[in-house]
């Protein structure tokens, strides 16, 4: 019996490419190149399965030039490139990798806003250009952690781990969320506060992006949430682009109308706007919160093993639908 063929759209660990040839015919893009709409389709002709990430948008033009296409595995735990409605309603099985990065993303979170509040790259960057030629009493003050208050936007896992760690701080967190979490999730939240998104942007010194990207969703944090924030305030987004209009951060950035910004992700990446570029107080990083090589390991194999699921059992281990 022939095995189903399946596509790996990007490039992927060897020996993860090696455990799935054992189930499937593979197709590999180890060259990782970023295929085109049309070279999508192409390539997924006569594919029953795909692992796929936020490059590759399943829609329901790609489903309908696909119909031999029944698992699509999206190698993230974010599935905003995936039209699950659409795949649902084609018969596809669809999935994506929670909880293996929850707690090297929730890490990561932390170390973009310590580097924002506290000007960390700013500095590194004053120094290599020779400017550091001695003290004074201002020289890259920044803004305290510990004894602040922290406000997270969108409390799922990594928003939940994310307040964890602040009891170490003595922070203060208050989320804002679609549904509130229940006592004994906030107890374990270090004893987050529900309160209204205005609230959120309002009153916390720092705030941390973590809702997942939807229409609704879309520029969330725009020109009027962030005109409600402190001057002092900071904003860190390792969510996903779009979340933030990046237009209106720019220029509250430029205006000193909050103190900075830390950015993992961007609009349109990885061309995002170049005029963060010219501003020197915002942290930016490529997309990499979820970058340890166990992590990134463990997403791989996720994928892979919702795939096999998927197609040798008709239910994915992690499904979206």
């Amino acid at each position: 019996m022939s095995k189903p063929a399946v596509l790996i759209a990007r490039a992927i660990f060897p020996d993860v490419l090696h455990r799935l040839e054992q189930y499937f015919e593979v197709e590999s893009n180890q060259d990782d190149e970023i295929f085109a709409p049309e070279e999508l389709i192409r390539r997924l002709q006569g594919k029953e399965g795909a692992i796929v990430t936020g490059s590759s948008r399943i829609n329901a033009s790609v489903l309908a030039a696909c119909p031999q296409l029944k698992m699509v595995a999206n190698l993230a735990v974010g599935y905003d490139n995936l039209d699950v409605p659409a795949m649902q309603a084609a018969g596809v099985l669809a999935s994506n990798t929670p909880d293996v990065l929850t707690e090297t993303t929730a890490d990561f979170g932390w170390a973009l806003m310590m580097a924002t509040a506290r000007r960390i790259t700013e500095a590194e960057h004053f120094l290599r250009a020779g400017k550091w030629n001695k003290w004074h009493y201002d020289l890259m003050s920044g803004a305290d952690i510990h004894g602040s208050t922290l406000g997270i936007l969108g409390m799922g896992r990594i928003g939940q781990a994310i307040a964890r760690r602040a009891q170490g701080f003595g922070v203060q967190v208050m989320y804002h969320n679609r549904s509130r979490l229940s006592a004994e999730q906030e107890a374990q939240a270090n004893q987050a506060r529900y309160v209204s998104k205005q609230a959120l942007f309002a009153e916390a010194d720092h705030i941390i992006l973590v809702l997942p990207y939807s229409a609704s969703s879309h520029h969330a944090v725009g020109a009027a949430e962030l005109a409600m924030m402190k001057p002092t305030a900071t904003l860190t987004n390792i969510a996903r682009g779009g979340i933030v209009d990046d237009q209106a951060l720019i220029a509250a950035l430029r205006e000193r109308r909050i103190a900075a910004a830390g950015l993992d992700v961007f609009e349109n990446e990885p061309a995002f706007a170049p005029a963060f570029l010219e501003l020197d107080n915002v942290v930016l990083t490529p997309h990499i919160a979820s970058a340890s090589v166990k992590t990134r390991r463990a997403m791989a194999n996720c994928a892979a093993d919702n795939l096999i699921a998927g197609l040798l059992t008709g239910q994915a281990k992690n499904p979206l639908w």
